[in-house]
C-alpha cells in the first residue's frame, strides 16, 4: 500500500509537527507500508496568503504518482487536509488556531486585519466542508477533539503517539536547576517563567532548550533577563541535540511547561519519561491529560505568583519531587502508548 503523509510547514521552523510526520513515516515503513510526506509550504502573513494556499492545496492533484496509485492519504495539518484524495484519514494536530481557540486573544493576529473576519470564515467554510470528506478523523490529543467538537461538531478519536527515541530517557541524581524544553514562542510563554523567577523565594534556576521562531522574540526573552536583573538564574542553551536534551532531562529536579492550550505537547511525555515532574498551568491544554495535580506534578494558574509558589514547593521539597516523577513515570507506562497501535488504527 502506498501511503501519503500530507502536511503543512513553516520554512526553517521545525517543532513537534514534523517530529511526528516523520515519526508516523517510519512507523508506517516498518510495519511494511510505502510511506512519504508531503509538506506543503505555509506562510500565514499577509492573511490572503493563506487563501492562496487553500487554494493550492484544493488543486493539487495526489491521486497517483508516475502511474501508480497512492492508496491512502493520512492528513495532519491546515491547510494540507484540504487536498482532495479518494481514500483519505485525518489525524489531525490542529486546525488554524487562530481562525478557533485563539480568536479574540492576543496572540490572534488575523483578527487586527481589515478582512480577518472574512479570512476566518473562509477557513472555517473551507473545514466543515473538508471534513465531509475523511472516512475516519482521528486526532493526537483529547484536547484537540474538544476542539473540533466545540467549533465544527464534529466527532473524533484521540490516538496518543510516543515521542521521538521514547526508549531513550532515563533519570539520574537531580541537579540544582528547572529544564523547560521548547522552541522559544509567544505561546509557550517562557517570558511567564522569566518573570515567575523574580518572585520565588529561593535562588530558582531554569535551563531553556529550543530555537526561537523569531530572532525578535529570542531578543526580547534576553533583554527581560537583564532587566529584571536574574541573568545568573537563567540560561538559553539554544537548539541542542538530542542526547544533551535527554541528558538535560535526567538530571533536572522537574520540568516547566506552561503553554497557552497545547494539542499535546512532547515535553509532558518526556518528562514522564524520564520521571521528572512536571509543573503547567490549568489552561495549558494537552499536558493536563496527563498530569495530575500532586500526583505526578503541579497545576499553577497562568499567573507568575502561581507558576513562582508552583517552583518553590518541588525546589524545597526534592524527595517529593522525585516521587512525583516516579509516579509519572508508571502512569505513562500504564498508557501503553505505541506507534504500532496508530498505524493499525490509521490504515483499517
Amino acid at each position: 500500500m502506498k501511503i501519503l503523509v500530507v502536511t503543512t510547514q513553516v520554512p526553517f521552523v521545525r517543532g513537534g509537527a514534523e517530529i511526528l510526520a516523520d515519526g508516523l513515516v517510519e512507523a508506517l515503513c516498518t510495519a511494511g507500508y510505502e510511506a512519504e510526506i508531503v509538506a506543503v509550504p505555509f506562510k500565514w502573513y499577509p492573511p490572503e496568503r493563506i487563501l492562496d494556499t487553500m487554494l493550492a492545496c484544493r488543486l493539487l492533484d495526489i491521486s497517483e504518482s508516475c502511474g501508480q496509485a497512492v492508496d491512502r492519504v493520512i492528513a495532519l495539518k491546515f491547510p494540507a487536509y484540504l487536498i482532495p484524495h479518494s481514500n483519505k484519514v485525518m489525524w489531525l494536530l490542529h486546525q488554524h488556531r487562530t481562525a478557533y481557540d485563539l480568536w479574540h486573544t492576543h496572540y490572534c493576529d488575523l483578527m487586527h486585519f481589515a478582512n480577518g473576519v472574512q479570512i476566518r470564515e473562509a477557513i472555517i467554510n473551507a473545514d466543515n466542508q473538508a471534513l465531509k470528506e475523511y472516512k475516519s478523523i482521528y486526532t493526537i490529543a483529547g484536547n484537540v477533539s474538544r476542539r473540533l467538537k466545540k467549533f465544527n461538531q464534529v466527532d473524533s478519536i484521540p490516538i496518543y503517539h510516543p515521542p521521538k527515541n521514547s526508549e531513550l530517557f532515563y533519570c539520574e541524581d537531580i541537579n540544582d536547576y528547572f529544564f523547560f524544553p521548547s522552541r522559544l514562542t509567544t505561546i509557550k510563554r517562557q517570558e511567564l517563567v522569566i518573570k515567575a523567577l523574580v518572585e520565588t523565594k529561593n535562588p530558582i534556576k531554569v535551563l531553556f532548550a529550543g530555537k526561537a521562531d523569531t530572532v525578535i522574540y529570542a531578543e526580547h526573552l534576553k533583554s527581560l533577563v537583564k532587566k529584571l536583573h536574574i541573568a545568573k538564574r537563567v540560561v538559553f542553551l539554544g537548539q541542542i541535540s538530542e542526547e544533551e536534551k535527554i541528558r538535560t532531562y535526567a538530571k533536572s529536579l522537574g520540568v516547566i511547561y506552561p503553554p497557552l492550550d497545547e494539542d499535546y505537547g512532547y515535553v509532558t511525555l518526556e518528562a514522564m519519561l524520564a520521571s521528572k515532574p512536571v509543573i503547567t498551568c490549568t489552561d495549558s491544554g494537552g499536558s493536563l491529560e496527563f498530569i495530575r495535580h500532586e500526583e505526578t506534578g503541579l497545576f499553577a494558574e497562568p499567573t507568575s505568583t502561581s507558576l513562582a509558589a508552583a517552583m518553590d514547593q518541588l525546589w524545597e521539597n526534592r524527595s517529593w519531587a522525585q516521587t512525583l516523577g516516579k509516579a509519572g513515570k508508571d502512569y505513562y507506562d500504564s498508557l501503553n502508548i505505541s506507534w504500532s497501535t496508530v498505524v493499525q488504527k490509521l490504515v483499517s
